[in-house]
């Protein structure tokens, strides 16, 4: 592979994991917190959710930092849904659906599969994110499936920091510290 080809390459994969890591991240994002005693499969049933994300991945091991901002709408749950990039004119920057055992990621540059969403992560990423935590952590929750410590204004949970200051009014904050540094600010709309 020559050089200029192996550079291309390495940029479409930065590129496609800022956009993965902003939908996977963006996976469980829904509205408000549920009122005591709702059922979480109410969750799952809410409809579309929209919104504006803010990603900012560290620089890390000769890899540049990454920025990212999109408008999103997102659907379905950990089993099957779909997340759509936006620009602030409307273009689709990149979609993403999935169901078990499948994830289809279509950008610019075509279309790729994955057996889950872990394996997606860990292809562009260099490593697993907690997809099934997410779908509680931006709900405004810990996720039920490892500890988590109650920390300033949200929690602590898988190294990740959840901070949940201004969730009521559609604010929310992820940060994880460990190399390579993720911080992704998200910003959700009412709901329709």
């Amino acid at each position: 592979m020559t050089a200029a080809r192996r550079e291309g390459a390495a940029r479409l994969a930065r590129r496609v994991a800022a956009l993965l890591v902003a939908g996977l991240l963006l996976a469980g994002c829904a509205s408000l917190p549920p009122a005591p005693g709702s059922a979480r499969a109410d969750d799952a049933a809410a409809g579309p959710i929209a919104g504006r994300l803010a990603l900012h991945v560290a620089a890390h091991g000769g890899e540049p930092a990454q920025h990212h901002s999109s408008a999103f709408e997102l659907y379905g749950d950990a089993d099957a849904g779909g997340l759509t990039l936006t620009t602030p004119l409307g273009t689709t920057v990149a979609q993403a659906r999935w169901q078990r055992g499948a994830v289809e990621l279509a950008t610019a540059d075509g279309q790729r599969r994955y057996d889950s969403l872990d394996a997606l992560t860990r292809e562009l990423f260099g490593q697993t994110l907690p997809v099934a935590a997410l779908f509680d952590w931006l709900r405004g929750r810990p996720w039920s499936g490892a500890p988590s410590e109650a920390s300033g204004a949200g929690f602590d949970q898988l190294g990740w920091q959840v901070d949940l200051a201004r969730h009521a009014e559609g604010w929310v904050l992820l940060q994880r510290a460990q190399p390579p540094a993720v911080s992704v600010r998200l910003r959700l709309e009412p709901p329709r």
